[in-house]
């Protein structure tokens, strides 16, 4: 074999006995992924006619849970303790002679011939005050809401009356959601999740979600009644499951949970007839209910009064500028001329109903009193706030969010020195 290639059969041999016998260097692992170290977003959940002592039934383990950890307290409603008017209250901070919102369904001047209902979405009849997620846009805090009241109207926006009645201006959340029935709690849960496991640079910071099953079963079976314990046990779960959620995306949350209003139990027995306060001569029916409100016929003011006004059994009437200060209702324009209100648990009718619940009552009557829990990094342990006024709850979220204050009905002094920045 010539030199060169005993050279190189010797070179080779001593290149792969190295390669069997000298450790292999270890091959560097990439490091893992950091966690993503998120900043508390808050989530305001309005639970529809969660009455407060509904937390004392026993069947609420996964909201107790929240209202050990944190401020709890039986929250009283703005007068009438109606849905719309109660919703718009805790995201502007007024009470719904000052927002504007001063019924579930109401009269304009300055819309003849025109009614809001539940599903008005006409900017110019929530244009009376901006809620809290058009500040938060306004300060660059993204906002997204889930169903409540109002979040789907273009706030301060102008509905152009053409073939398509398209919205003109206003300001939403970025993300929003047109109210539907049919989507059942768990669903909307889902969604709340979805938007908390998106990038940080669209995640929103405020959120807000509302939930109707709690209601609508005090309204079919009554405040008292087993399905009503049901209900709260299904939508429990759905919170319960909204916590661990956020807890295995690692989201922290300071959490504000509330109601509307609270329930009482109702029957055809305890009726005020329509008949008895006013007739069709006199005046024109608009609401009826736990409060009746009516428009006079012209001419006919003298009679009407003489017949409302007089002392009746389980109703009082007004002229809507002598309803009872306390009330904080009675201004607005949109409250009709002539407004009563029955006692607790009583209806004005002028037939027989099917439900077994209601609410609209006077406002500081315990039945009406609501839920409310904060709990979060931004809350002390287990504090019991004693009973104060749903206009305080805005003040409260802009708190949360780093808005400035404003002027409103309310302020955040219940929560004084308890709220971390």
């Amino acid at each position: 074999m010539p030199y060169f290639s005993r050279f190189a059969a010797l070179a080779l041999l001593g290149s792969l006995t190295a390669c069997a016998t000298t450790p292999t260097p270890p091959v560097a692992v990439a490091s893992a992924t950091p966690v993503e170290q998120r900043a508390p977003v808050t989530i305001l959940i309005s639970i529809d006619g969660f009455r407060a002592d509904y937390l004392d039934r026993g069947v609420t383990p996964a909201l107790s849970a929240l209202a050990a950890g944190g401020l709890h307290a039986a929250m009283r409603p703005s007068y009438p303790s109606k849905t719309f008017p109660n919703h718009w209250t805790l995201v502007t901070g007024l009470v719904p002679d000052h927002h504007g919102i001063v019924s579930n369904s109401m009269e304009d001047a300055a819309r003849p011939g025109e009614k809001f209902t539940m599903a008005t979405d006409d900017p110019f009849w929530w244009n009376g005050a901006a809620p809290i997620w058009v500040e938060a846009e306004k300060a660059g805090v993204r906002s997204a809401t889930m169903f409540w009241p109002g979040s789907n109207v273009a706030n301060g926006g102008v509905k152009k009356k053409d073939v398509f009645d398209y919205i003109d201006g206003g300001t939403r959340p970025d993300d929003w959601q047109q109210f539907n029935i049919a989507i059942p709690s768990h669903q909307r849960v889902e969604t709340l999740l979805d938007w908390m496991r998106r990038p940080a640079d669209v995640r929103p910071t405020f959120v807000t979600a509302y939930f109707d099953t709690i209601d609508t079963a005090g309204h079919k079976y009554g405040p008292d009644s087993a399905e009503v314990n049901t209900a709260l046990g299904e939508l429990d779960a759905e919170i319960g499951r909204l916590v661990a959620g956020l807890k295995a995306i690692g989201q922290p949350v300071n959490f504000v949970i509330v109601a509307d209003h609270g329930m009482a139990g109702i029957d055809n027995a305890r009726t005020v007839p329509l008949a008895s306060l006013a007739t069709p001569a006199d005046a024109r029916k608009f609401e009826d209910g736990p409060f009746a409100s009516f428009y006079p016929i012209a001419g006919h003011e003298k009679k009407l009064e003489a017949m409302l006004l007089k002392p009746h059994d389980h109703v009082q009437c007004w002229r809507k500028g002598e309803i009872p200060a306390r009330l904080r209702y009675g201004t607005n324009p949109r409250i009709p001329p002539y407004f009563c209100m029955t006692e607790l648990g009583w209806m004005v009718a002028d037939k027989p109903f099917e439900e077994k619940g209601t609410h609209g009552y006077d406002n500081q009557a315990p039945e009406m009193a609501a839920l409310f829990i904060a709990n979060g990094p931004a809350f002390p342990k287990a504090e019991t706030l004693a009973p104060f006024d749903n206009v305080d709850v805005a003040p409260l979220l802009r708190d949360l969010l780093g808005l400035p204050a404003k002027a409103g009905d309310g302020d955040d002094a219940p929560f004084k020195g308890l709220v971390k920045p």
